[in-house]
C-alpha cells in the first residue's frame, strides 16, 4: 500500500519557514524563490487539509496545528539527516547502536571503558543519549538502555551489571589525622545531603545499627558531582556511589572514611527490547558490557 507521506521538499521548506517564521528566510536558506516556498507550503496544507500558517500584514505565523506538526517534522528530518550522514561517512558498511544511558553512569563508568569496545569492533558506532525517566522503547529509536532501578520491564530482557555501592568520603584535610573513622565519628562531622535521596545518610547509619540525630541536616546538592566537589573542598562528608569517585579516591582528593559500604536499592542493568535481540551488533555490545561489568564486580569485591 502506498504510504501517505508528503514530499520531502515540502516538509523541508515547511520546517524552515516554521523555524524562521518567514517564507523569505526559508527561501534564502534553501536557495529558492519565495513563491516556491509559498507553493510548497500551500500544497502541504492541501495535502493535510489543515492550515499550518496564518497570513498577517506583517508576515506569517504558525497555527497551533502548524506548531505541533513543525516539532514532529523537525525531529523526523533530524533523524533522516543523521542516518544519511552516518551512511555517507561509512559508505554503507558497519552500523550504529542507539543506547539510552544514565548520564552519571555513562560519564564515569561506561565512557572510560567504551574505547575497548570500539577497538574490538571499529565497524560499530555507539550513540549515547540521556535517559533519566521511565520510557517505552516503542516510542524511541533506542536499541537498548542502561538503567538504574528494577529490571523486568515488559517485553524486554535485562542483563545485571552491578549494584550501587555507596561509600562515605571526605577531604583528607577534613578528617586528618585520622584517615579512617568509626561510624559514630562520622556523625560528628558536617554531612552533605542529596536532594534526590534525602534519606541516604539515615539508611547508611541504619545499616550499621545506628540512629543519629541530625542525619538529614546539612547542605543539599542536586547532583552527585556537586556533592563530590563540595566534599573535595572540605565542606562536608558525602555519601556517593563508588564508581563515580574512583579517580578522586585513587588520586587522594577524597578518602573513604570507613570500610563499610552500603548497597543502595538501585542496581544497574542493560535492558534490551525483545524485538532487538536478533540484532548482531547489540549481541556483541551486550557480551562486551557483561564481561566488563563482571570484571568490575570482581575487582570491587
Amino acid at each position: 500500500m502506498r504510504r501517505k507521506i508528503p514530499s520531502t521538499t515540502a516538509l523541508a521548506l515547511f520546517e524552515s519557514a516554521a523555524r524562521h517564521q518567514s517564507f523569505t528566510h526559508a527561501a534564502q536558506e534553501h536557495s529558492v524563490t519565495q513563491s516556491a516556498v509559498c507553493r510548497q507550503v500551500a500544497g502541504l496544507e492541501d495535502f493535510l487539509d489543515v492550515k499550518l500558517f496564518r497570513r498577517t500584514k506583517r508576515g506569517v505565523l504558525l497555527t497551533d496545528a502548524g506548531m505541533h506538526y513543525a516539532r514532529r517534522v523537525r525531529a523526523r528530518l533530524d533523524d533522516v539527516e543523521r542516518d544519511t550522514l552516518e551512511m555517507m561517512a561509512r559508505g554503507g558498511t558497519g552500523g550504529v547502536l542507539e543506547l539510552g544511558v544514565v548520564p552519571t553512569f555513562a560519564a564515569k563508568w561506561l565512557l572510560p571503558r567504551l574505547g575497548s569496545f570500539h577497538h574490538q569492533h571499529p565497524e560499530i558506532t555507539v550513540h549515547l543519549s540521556s535517559r533519566t525517566r521511565p520510557f517505552l522503547f516503542a516510542e524511541t529509536t533506542l536499541d537498548a538502555a542502561i538503567c538504574a532501578g528494577e529490571a523486568g520491564w515488559p517485553g524486554t530482557q535485562s542483563s545485571f551489571l552491578m549494584d550501587e555501592s555507596m561509600v562515605a568520603v571526605g577531604s583528607p584535610a577534613l578528617v586528618t589525622p585520622r584517615r579512617v573513622l568509626k561510624a559514630d565519628d562520622v556523625a560528628g562531622l558536617p554531612l552533605l545531603q542529596m536532594s534526590t535521596r534525602p534519606y541516604a545518610w539515615r539508611q547508611w547509619f541504619a545499616s550499621l545499627g545506628l540512629e543519629v540525630a541530625g542525619d538529614m541536616a546539612g547542605a543539599r546538592m542536586e547532583l552527585f558531582s556537586m556533592a563530590a566537589q563540595a566534599a573535595i573542598h572540605g565542606q562536608g562528608l558525602a555519601l556517593i556511589p563508588r564508581f563515580l569517585i574512583e579517580d578522586d579516591l585513587a588520586q587522594g582528593r577524597l578518602v573513604q572514611l570507613t570500610r563499610h559500604e552500603f548497597l543502595s536499592d538501585r542496581r544497574y542493568y542493560l535492558v534490551c527490547p525483545e524485538q532487538k535481540l536478533g540484532n548482531s551488533m547489540l549481541a556483541l555490545f551486550r557480551a562486551w558490557i557483561e564481561a566488563e561489568a563482571a570484571k568490575y564486580r570482581e575487582s570491587s569485591g
